[in-house]
């Protein structure tokens, strides 16, 4: 086969395209689309690989579409046909179609390829190294002076979709808010409570808004409506606690449990994972597994920050699903540490280090003690190189979807990796279709 150039485009995306089982994903995807209800859609074998291919060159929306218009060898990977390029796709489909998807069809393109991979005998499951980190949110610092100034603006939006006038001194929440930004020194605490004087009648005044909605008779706005109300009371909801929050704020508490940090990202929460610098982050935890070739095997997501040893169990059925079989080795830090994690593993696994070198005979001391540094890498390489640095998407939900879309491009970018480099058998390559029996 030859050393395969990964940065060059035109052959990594003709091998793609071939150990891609696109049948298989397009089957598993019929499932959440109706023939017989709503327009035509698009070619489910495009919007996958656009997905794709957005997460494997890190674009948005907007620019892989553009990039599959200008490049013949995206083209060719999307199967789009020349005639259909000028009215390809809009940008917003692919939103929607994720939307559409959810977690569980981004699952099933994720499992797909991941097990096409382990079948043809690519991907081992000989060890089980496993880690967590942090999947930031795309938000600002968070500032409880801030929050309650967007909590104003997500009330006006309210007021704008409903035709109503504002009902607070909006020039005055603007004077506050430029003066308390020009300050060198600001004194926040007094700043924030002057900012919650204003908000405690906005939010009576909301709230009754709120509770007044009513739903329409037009039996084509019924949807419309109950959607509309939903979505106000979520936001009432979500901005009692954010006042709840201030008065502890206010009364000295720093310490609150399940903290909003932003009130577009209501999942996110500040996390402490023992680094130096920054010493907390704000998003949700990652629970990363790999094998020791570098292939991502599992990903899961979590609000806030569960103690690394609860996590173990889990990921361990999760890896072993995954792979179909136990692991030979499980190699975690002292986070994981606990006896009921040794006892659960060890049942199925030779060799179990949860961060000491006693854990093991001296014969596996050596490779245990490489591959938990060797996990360090990986999480380095996945947060600054495959994506899991931040989450481009919103909620849980989304985090969900972007890590196992950062997964997929990570893995096939892993297998393009091992190909430059000559470590893929030519019994697996035959596997796979890259070779003539």
């Amino acid at each position: 086969m030859g050393k395969i150039n990964i940065s060059d485009p035109t052959r990594k995306l003709v091998i793609l395209r071939k150990i891609i089982p696109w049948e298989s994903i397009i089957q598993s995807l019929s499932v959440y689309y109706d023939p017989c209800k709503g327009a035509y859609g698009k070619s489910l074998r495009s919007m996958v690989a656009l997905q794709i291919l957005r997460h494997l060159y890190k674009l948005g929306d907007a620019n892989v579409v553009e990039q599959v218009k200008e490049n013949r060898y995206m083209q060719y990977f999307c199967n789009v046909p020349d005639e259909d390029l000028a009215t390809f796709i809009d940008s917003s489909t692919l939103c929607i179609f994720r939307q559409r998807l959810g977690i569980e069809g981004i699952e099933q393109i994720e499992l797909a390829i991941f097990s096409r991979l382990r079948i043809s005998g690519v991907i081992s499951g000989e060890s089980l190294l496993m880690d967590s980190t942090v999947l930031e949110s795309n938000i600002i610092y968070p500032n409880d002076v801030q929050l309650i100034k967007n909590a104003f603006e997500k009330m006006a939006i309210f007021a704008k979709q409903q035709t109503i006038p504002i009902w607070w001194d909006n020039d005055h929440v603007k004077t506050l808010w430029r003066a308390f930004n020009l300050a060198k020194r600001a004194d926040r605490q007094n700043v924030l409570a002057t900012f919650n004087q204003l908000l405690i009648p906005a939010l009576v005044k909301f709230k009754a808004l709120v509770e007044a909605l009513t739903i329409s008779d037009n039996p084509k706005k019924v949807n419309r409506s109950i959607k509309k109300k939903e979505k106000a009371q979520q936001l009432l909801a979500l901005l009692n606690l954010l006042e709840e929050q201030t008065l502890e704020k206010l009364n000295g508490n720093t310490k609150i449990a399940n903290r909003i940090v932003s009130l577009t990202e209501i999942d996110a929460r500040p996390i402490k994972k023992g680094k130096i610098n920054p010493t907390c982050e704000f998003g949700t935890t990652l629970e990363m597994s790999f094998n020791r070739q570098g292939f991502i095997v599992t990903v899961e997501n979590f609000i806030g920050k569960p103690d690394d040893s609860t996590m173990l169990t889990d990921t361990f059925d999760y890896f072993t699903w995954k792979m179909k079989g136990y692991p030979n080795q499980v190699i975690t830090d002292l986070g994981y540490r606990s006896a009921d994690n040794t006892d659960y593993v060890a049942f199925e696994t030779r060799d179990v280090f949860l961060g000491r070198t006693v854990d093991v005979n001296e014969a596996v001391q050596e490779f245990c003690c490489k591959a938990r540094s060797a996990t360090e890498g990986m999480i380095a390489v996945a947060k600054n190189i495959r994506g899991f640095s931040k989450s481009l998407y919103r909620g849980v939900d989304g985090d969900r979807i972007w890590s196992l879309l950062c997964q997929t491009a990570s893995n096939l970018t892993k297998f393009i990796q091992l190909l430059n480099t000559d470590e893929i058998d030519e019994t697996v390559m035959i596997k796979l279709g890259l070779l003539a029996k």
